[in-house]
């Protein structure tokens, strides 16, 4: 793989900054230090936060890609960047949920801890402005957000990504409750997997004691925030590789 150069910044969100390169269709993802939750409303600063999340996305988008899932990640670069494909974000989050908590319970007045006998897609329209709401995929349809092949295509890869995160998290001992996608596209037009997967945008719990160890330790102040960070990447790091 060829060196690339980090040129002018292009992008800042609340945790990724975004790089041009000699390479029109490539980009240097570089990760913050930045936690925030409620669409921004509550935002903190912890040294090494960064680190952790781009060694674990880089980790699990690999991981991914052995298995044929079309991604605009390429390869990590250092301890704090990657290398990626150029691409134009669609405005949809898609939520895939395993077991109920966080919004979903609060929105329909249910238990949280449900194992759902199958899982439930659900896109958001990404705004932070209006608090990301909840929409169908008429929404999407009809504002042009995305086109019936897109949809088709995010659901069927978004649950081929639960499948494959499943097995690969069953035998570290955490469970996958519900995790968070989004997609663009390059150059050519076609639909890869963007952002990151990483415990900003997922659930884990501990399958033995139930231990949140995501970004709900700090939403719900519960401390710790980077410790919970460090068990998923010793799990993931440490694992059976010749597994995987």
């Amino acid at each position: 793989m060829a060196a690339y150069t980090k040129k002018e910044q292009i992008y800042e969100g609340k945790a990724k900054k975004l790089f041009r390169t000699e390479d029109p269709d490539k980009t240097i993802i570089e990760y913050k230090d930045s936690f925030t939750a409620f669409n921004g409303e509550k935002r903190a600063e912890m040294s090494g936060k960064g680190r952790l999340n781009n060694l674990i996305s880089s980790e699990i988008f690999g991981f991914l890609a052995k298995r044929g899932v079309p991604l605009h990640f390429i390869e990590r670069i250092d301890e704090l960047s990657q290398l990626a494909v150029m691409v134009k974000i669609l405005p949809l989050e898609v939520v895939v949920r395993n077991i109920t908590t966080g919004s979903l319970c609060k929105r329909l007045g249910v238990g949280e801890g449900i194992k759902l006998p199958r899982p439930l897609i659900e896109f958001y329209y990404k705004d932070d402005a209006l608090g990301d709401p909840l929409v169908t995929e008429d929404h999407a349809l009809l504002f042009g957000w995305a086109t019936e092949d897109d949809l088709s295509s995010m659901k069927r890869i978004t649950l081929r990504v639960n499948d494959i995160l499943k097995a690969l998290f069953e035998p570290l001992g955490i469970v996958l409750v519900d995790f968070k996608l989004e997609f663009g596209k390059n150059s050519a037009g076609e639909l890869l997997l963007a952002d990151e997967i990483s415990p900003d945008t997922c659930r884990f719990w501990d399958a033995s004691t139930g231990d949140r160890l995501d970004k709900d330790r700090f939403r719900k102040d519960l401390g710790d925030v980077l410790g919970a960070y460090e068990e998923i990447w010793r799990r993931l790091s440490g694992r059976n590789k010749e597994l995987s």
